[in-house]
């Protein structure tokens, strides 16, 4: 099974960005496959950003996970 996850890019340095995936989750993606900025939200998977992704989107989906992550919390 594939993961891609949503991250709001924080800074881009040539085709390396810095991404913030919430909750203090910081990362370094190549966004070499996009047309992307600082501060849009990018689908990122196997440390590539694969798609840029709506703002409203790529919130509602973080806070999905972090619900999902939350429930894991306490199942465990």
């Amino acid at each position: 099974m594939c993961l891609a996850v949503p991250a709001r890019i924080t800074k881009i340095e040539g085709d390396l960005a810095k991404v913030d995936f919430g909750s203090y989750v910081n990362q370094e993606v190549n966004v070499a496959l996009v047309e992307a900025k600082e501060g849009d939200y990018v689908l990122v998977h196997a440390g590539y950003a694969i798609q840029v992704l709506d703002k409203k989107e790529a919130e509602e989906t973080l806070q999905l996970w972090n619900e999902l992550l939350k429930m894991e919390e306490l199942n465990t």
